[in-house]
Order: C-alpha cells, then sequence, then structure tokens
C-alpha cells in the first residue's frame, strides 16, 4: 500500500511538475521562468530551491518577456514541450496577462503560476492585494479567466491533486491547448500536506491524433472531386500536427496549390514546387490570384483570421470552404464544410479516398512571382537612399538561407510573410496577437527550443524600445542569437496605415510627435551595455557580412540598420484589401475618399459565419 510523503503545497508542485514527461522521455514543462516578489519568494521560491536542476529555475527581467520567451519555446517545440513561469502576486502577475492573451489567440501552452493573496484572508489587505468593494472573492489574478483556457485558484493543498492533472491536460490537448493560470495563494504555497507517494510517480503524456467523422470525410472527398480549380490554405496546425510531409504530398498528389498564413509559413519549404507563398492582405501575387480564382478553398489548420481571408473579401462570392481542424470552434467558421479531426489523419484519409483524382495546376505563376520577390528584394545600387525593408530581407535571405526567422509586429511580419523564402520550418511569426514586445524574448526561447538553427530575430526601433530586457538574460545564459534591428525613427508601419485610412501623418514616427527635441537613441551602445555584441550596419553589404560574422559567438549580436520609413512591403498586384474601420465623417477630401473606399470593399465581404 502506497504511503505518504510530507512536503509544502509549493513542494509537491514542483516535484510534481518534475515527473510530467513527453514520449520522447523529456520534461514536458522543462523549468520555471521566475522573478520573486511578495506572494511567491518564500513558498514556491523555497520550492524551487530546494528541488535544484531536477525543475530548474531561470530568472528574467519582466514577467511579461519572460512568458514570451516560455511561449516562443513552447510554439517552436511545435507544443510538445513547454516552460512554466511564476510572479508575485500584483504588478508581476498582472505583468503576465498580456502575454497570456498571447498564447490563447496563439493556442500555445505555457503554465503561470501567479501569486495571491492569503487563503485565511488573516491579514487583508496584503501588500498588493486589489480589493473589490462588492466581492472579497477577486484578486487582481481573475485579469487572467478571459485569456487563459483553465483557470484554478489554490486555496488549500490538496486541490493540487486535481488543478495540476487539469492543467496539463489542457496544455497537451491538441484542440483546447492553451496557458493555464494558477493563482496560487501565498499562505496555502507554505502550508504542509501529506501527500500520496502515488502522485509523484512519473507520467507520460501523449498527444492525441482526432480521427475525423466519416460523414464529415465523404462530403469533403465529394467537394474536392467536384472541385475545378481548389486550393488549400495552410495553417500552423500543420505544423503541430507534423503533417508537412503529408500536405506535401497531398498537394503534389491531387495537383491542389497551396497558399500560407503567418502560422502556417514554413509548414513547405518554399522550395516545395506546390508552395505559392502567402494569402491575403499580405499574400503574394500568385497564392492570392489562386485563391481569388479557386471554386473550393480548403482550409488545414488555420483559424482563417482576417488577414487570412482579406477580411472575408478574398475569396470568390461563389466559391465552397472546407475547414480541416482540430477545434470544432475553428472548422465551422465563415459557413465552411467542417472536417474536425488531426491535419495529418484527416489528409491521409481523404488522399486514399480520393486516389489518383487530380485537378490541373499551372505552375507559371509561381515562377514569376518568385523572380519578382529576387527582384524586389536586391541589393541596391548605387543609390544614398536608405534601404528598404524588403532589402534588409534580401540581405539576410542572402546571408542566412536556412535561418529561423522570427518577429512578431511593424512593418516586418507582412514584409516576411510575402518574401521571406524558408527552408522548412524556417519562420516563427506571433501575428495572432501580434504583440509589440515579444521579438527579442521570443528569440531566446526559439533558440532554447532550437539550439542548432541559427536564429535571426527581425525587429523595428519601435518593437525594441517596447521590450528589450530579455538580451541580458540571453547573454547572463549564453544564448546565442542575431538580431537585425531596422530603425525608421518610429511606428512606420502603423504611419502608413493612418495615411491609407485617410489620415495625416501623427503621433507615430517621431517627426510626427509632440517632443521637444528629436530622440538620438543609440542602440548600438544600448544592446552592448547589456553585453550583446552590438554594430552598425553601413549599409546591406555590410548588413550580409555581420550576419556571417556572428555565427559562432556564444551571446546574441544585434545589428543595427537605418531604413526608410515610406515603404512598405508590397508591390505590384499583391496583396489584399484589410478592414480597418474609417471614419464616415471627416473635413478632408483624402478622408472622403478613402470612406467612400471602404464601403465599396466592406460591400465584397462574405458574412455568412
Amino acid at each position: 500500500m502506497s504511503g505518504t510523503i510530507r512536503l509544502t503545497a509549493a513542494q509537491a508542485m514542483v516535484r510534481w511538475l518534475s515527473v510530467q514527461m513527453t514520449e520522447d522521455g523529456e520534461r514536458f514543462i522543462e523549468g520555471c521562468w521566475a522573478i520573486f516578489g511578495h506572494g511567491n519568494v518564500a513558498g514556491i521560491g523555497e520550492a524551487l530551491h530546494g528541488i535544484g536542476d531536477a525543475f530548474p529555475t531561470w530568472r528574467g527581467q519582466n514577467e511579461q518577456t519572460m512568458a514570451h520567451a516560455a511561449i516562443a519555446f513552447a510554439k517552436a517545440s511545435r507544443r510538445r514541450r513547454a516552460h512554466a513561469v511564476t510572479s508575485s502576486i500584483g504588478p508581476g502577475a498582472t505583468n503576465m496577462v498580456t502575454a497570456a492573451a498571447l498564447a490563447h489567440v496563439n493556442r500555445l501552452p505555457v503554465l503561470l503560476i501567479a501569486g495571491d493573496v492569503f487563503a485565511s484572508r488573516r491579514p487583508d489587505p496584503v501588500l498588493q492585494q486589489v480589493e473589490d468593494f462588492d466581492d472579497g472573492t477577486v484578486s487582481a489574478n481573475d485579469c487572467f479567466r478571459p485569456v487563459v483556457r483553465y483557470f484554478d485558484r489554490i486555496q488549500r493543498p490538496e486541490q493540487l491533486l486535481t488543478a495540476l492533472p487539469r492543467a496539463l491536460r489542457v496544455m497537451t490537448d491538441p484542440a483546447n491547448c492553451g496557458p493555464v493560470c494558477l493563482a496560487f495563494c501565498q499562505d496555502t504555497q507554505a502550508e504542509a500536506y501529506d501527500w500520496p507517494e502515488a502522485f509523484f510517480e512519473p507520467k507520460v503524456w501523449r498527444i492525441r491524433r482526432p480521427e475525423p467523422d466519416a460523414g464529415e470525410l465523404a462530403r469533403v472527398a465529394d467537394l474536392i472531386r467536384a472541385a475545378r480549380r481548389p486550393a488549400i490554405v495552410a495553417g500552423g496546425g500543420v505544423i503541430y500536427s507534423g503533417a508537412e510531409a503529408t500536405l506535401s504530398a497531398f498537394a503534389t498528389r491531387h495537383g491542389i496549390p497551396v497558399a500560407e498564413t503567418q502560422a502556417g509559413k514554413s509548414a513547405l519549404a518554399q522550395a516545395d514546387p506546390m508552395n505559392l507563398g502567402a494569402s491575403g492582405v499580405d499574400g503574394s501575387a500568385a497564392a492570392n490570384a489562386v485563391l481569388r480564382d479557386a471554386d473550393l478553398v480548403i482550409g488545414v489548420g488555420t483559424r482563417l483570421q482576417d488577414f487570412t481571408t482579406g477580411s472575408r473579401t478574398l475569396f470568390a462570392a461563389g466559391a465552397k470552404l472546407v475547414s480541416i481542424n482540430v477545434h470544432g470552434y475553428d472548422a465551422a467558421k465563415h459557413g465552411a464544410e467542417p472536417l474536425v479531426s488531426d491535419a495529418r489523419v484527416a489528409l491521409e484519409k481523404l488522399t486514399a479516398m480520393l486516389g489518383d483524382h487530380k485537378a490541373a495546376f499551372d505552375p507559371a505563376p509561381r515562377a514569376a512571382w518568385l523572380a519578382a520577390v529576387d527582384a524586389h528584394c536586391a541589393a541596391p545600387g548605387d543609390s544614398n537612399d536608405l534601404p528598404s525593408d524588403a532589402q534588409v530581407i534580401g540581405a539576410v535571405q542572402r546571408a542566412a538561407p536556412q535561418a529561423i526567422a522570427m518577429c512578431a509586429a511593424g512593418t516586418m511580419p507582412g514584409a516576411l510573410k510575402l518574401l521571406w523564402q524558408p527552408a522548412q520550418g524556417g519562420y516563427h511569426m506571433e501575428y495572432g496577437y501580434s504583440c509589440m514586445g515579444y521579438e527579442v524574448a521570443g528569440a531566446m526561447g526559439i533558440k532554447l527550443a532550437c539550439p542548432d538553427r541559427e536564429v535571426i530575430c527581425f525587429v523595428g526601433d519601435g518593437s525594441y524600445m517596447m521590450a528589450n530586457s530579455e538580451l541580458a538574460t540571453a547573454v547572463m545564459r549564453r544564448v546565442p542569437f542575431t538580431v537585425v534591428l531596422t530603425d525608421n525613427r518610429g511606428y512606420g508601419c502603423i504611419n502608413r496605415l493612418q495615411q491609407v485610412c485617410g489620415g495625416v501623418p501623427f503621433n507615430n514616427l517621431y517627426e510626427d510627435c509632440n517632443v521637444a527635441d528629436q530622440p538620438r537613441i543609440d542602440y548600438v551602445a544600448h544592446a552592448g551595455s547589456m553585453g550583446a555584441h552590438a554594430v552598425k550596419a553601413g549599409g546591406i553589404a555590410d548588413l550580409e557580412a555581420q550576419i556571417a560574422a556572428a555565427r559562432g559567438r556564444s551571446v546574441p549580436t544585434v545589428i543595427v540598420i537605418d531604413t526608410t520609413a515610406k515603404d512598405g512591403p508590397g508591390f505590384g498586384d499583391a496583396g489584399h484589401w484589410w478592414d480597418v474601420a474609417v471614419p464616415a465623417v471627416g473635413g478632408t477630401n483624402r478622408l472622403r475618399e478613402a470612406y467612400r473606399t471602404y464601403l465599396e470593399n466592406a460591400a465584397r465581404a462574405r458574412l455568412v459565419n
């Protein structure tokens, strides 16, 4: 008969987490990022110190960016591994709320362990406690409820016996995967309990592969057979399912071209002959032309957000839509014919049913598009103009074609989706939440998950100023990656969007802000002060040389390059409309013309849900 072991609740939690394993024999939760403060230093802090390397602890600089690193690690690990993050009860906890929303939108697992008030309420109100005048059960951690997949407040030690397994069931569920918050009352953390020894026996967590319903499968197969011009939109679910090779074989065998979402980019290498590049607002000319002409659009592992669908105006009004997705919520969007299933299983079963069925596929648009990309990204001639973001991307592509390119917000996500030509797995974009400040911490998380891959972090000066402090953490932990910091002196992306929507330049570029003096920020000195190897590139050729020189360093390299704020990533007939509300009433002809155009485009939207 199993005995018991006496531990504090915090000691029991970290001991249990240390023996939760993957099928590959690794810890599912590798360790814990921690900034200690009021509400987690005594209980959780003591427990993490006590367990040592059996469940390692890493110190970061900010709770939000620690969580960003953890989320990037999980994404780069294809949701097969994760990290925990712990904070104090007040601002430390609410700092993590943005990261929780980012993980929720992107369906990524992270365990957030936020300190909480006293369960006993003996010293109420404690330092950092948020008091609700009408509800004694509220704490700051209730902010997590809308942005996590599972929330629990641990007020008794024995509640962990059910809360911890529930937390990992969510984090390892392919459909409901997402962030978990355990709000851990600080007195409960330190309370002792006699735990069943069996609770700490190692457990292996296996990711299930849901099979499709036979009726849904047959209906989708019939739609594919009947289609004359089918097209696929590949999302992140392809990667999380490990269905990359299956998708390539399916597309090739059945003659169905593939367009990519931000999350799905690099599921197929750009060299795959069926890959037409990006879809939607920031899409390629080849992909968008095929999608506009398609009589059947097949979404695979995509949540069909506005950038992918051109705010519901990209697909033809008469086109049918199929959505293969592991979650019924996503599979039924936009009136789609749903096929609720793991992506790899669904494609395997569909190809068995379709046999030798093959649609006609014209490779000419793909070849023309790639030639245009090469020309657009070519190194500039003798011009003294500042380089464009496209030319920066071209330089990195030439210098590091096998690298993982990553970003999150600003101009670069659209430019990279449009122009970066990745090897398989060579792209990592946080664009579900498009969170400024994810980039530097995210690059560290990717490198921790993929230590043998070169990681290139694209970040604008605006996002860098939002959150850069985990650069110091990467230096301290000797986690090398390369940051390409494009300085266009403000928020260049939103400045362009402001003008497209009929506005005038205002409060985005520093030159259009209400300041007494223009900033003269020395990003090289700033990054160097944190221990990074930092340089200023003299131009595109020097950028290529500096990227090559960064290889082999044991600390991050930051390469700063001045770029133009005027040019966006698009060119020719690439791209598509994006629904950004334009004021119906305004005083300028520019605004009135923008509103007229807005109404014309909005009238084309498919409103079926």
